[in-house]
């Protein structure tokens, strides 16, 4: 079996991290959003690939859901002393993956290289890509104006309304390498629960991907990312109220139009439908490591069946 999953945020992380645990090494392929990345220090930061990387290696900091595990912070400390920035959370283990990745980069490395060696440095069996090498950025459009990702969800604090969701970059923007072959030699197409407009669309929104998708020979599933119309985390429950007309199930799978086969919904929206898309209910709460299991056993199941 060959399986791909797009993922971003914390609930893509914890899924590529159950699908692993059940999948033989070397099955899973994960192309992550690169949309959220920026330039914080002089340093490159991926932060949806290295929570990917972070959560299969046995690194992550499960109570926050981002960065390492056993993080300190004194060289952020120390930076803001001196006068930089730190509204954007580097802690000191983060910050030596970020060092190497920015002298690759800066060296020529495009970020999909970079990565598979970050990748085999973690040793690792599972397949970690970015969407794209190319610049590829997500800002929000609000009434206070149109903001880069992480200026507005973290250093605003996500607080403005959300009128629209722009990606920079798409005319230009192509695969990543490997990641149509990923898609076209797949046995099963997965999305993971993450925010559809901020960690999705970003992938879908580099055209060779969502392409591949719309004329895929096996099946693709997504996992929903709302229980009971609510969030799990983060802001998808009012950017949905305000761009799509509502929180249910079918407003979920109308953003993916055209990309699925079915739809993985918690069981609190099992009463729900939705238009030419099966809904199939599950736990989707990923509470623990049983839990991140029995989700991934479930939308292997439903993928494959």
């Amino acid at each position: 079996m060959t399986v791909v999953l797009l993922a971003g945020g914390g609930g893509g992380a914890r899924l590529a991290r159950g699908l692993q645990h059940l999948l033989a090494p070397g099955e899973l392929t994960v192309v992550a959003n690169v949309g959220d990345d920026v330039e914080i220090l002089g340093l490159r930061v991926s932060p949806d690939l290295d929570g990917v990387l972070y959560a299969l290696s046995g690194l992550l900091d499960g109570k926050r859901g981002w960065g390492r595990a056993g993080e300190s912070w004194n060289a952020l400390a120390a930076a803001a002393s001196w006068g930089g920035e730190d509204w954007f959370r580097l802690g000191d283990l983060d910050l030596g993956l970020h060092l190497v990745r920015t002298k690759a980069l800066r060296e020529g490395s495009p970020l999909s290289s970079v990565t598979a060696e970050l990748v085999r440095r973690a040793g690792l069996a599972t397949t970690i890509l970015p969407a794209t090498d190319d610049h590829l950025r997500t800002h929000v459009v609000t009434a206070a104006g149109t903001f880069a990702f992480q200026d507005w969800y973290v250093r605003r604090g996500h607080r403005d309304e959300v009128d629209g969701v722009v990606y920079e970059g798409t005319e230009s923007a192509a695969a990543a390498p490997g990641v149509l072959d990923a898609i076209g030699a797949a046995s099963a197409l997965l999305i993971a629960p993450s925010n559809p407009y901020l960690s999705i669309g970003p992938i879908l929104a580099v055209e060779q991907i969502r392409s591949a998708l719309e004329t895929r020979r096996t099946r693709c599933v997504a996992v929903s990312p709302l229980v009971g119309g609510k969030a799990v985390t983060g802001p998808l429950d009012r950017m949905l109220l305000r761009m799509a007309g509502g929180t249910s199930a079918a407003h979920v799978a109308a953003l993916y139009e055209g990309l699925l086969d079915a739809l993985v919904v918690d069981e609190a929206d099992a009463g729900e439908a939705a238009r030419s898309v099966e809904l199939v209910p599950a736990p989707i709460l990923m509470r623990d490591g049983d839990a991140e299991r029995g989700l991934a056993r479930r939308v292997l199941e439903v993928a494959c069946g």
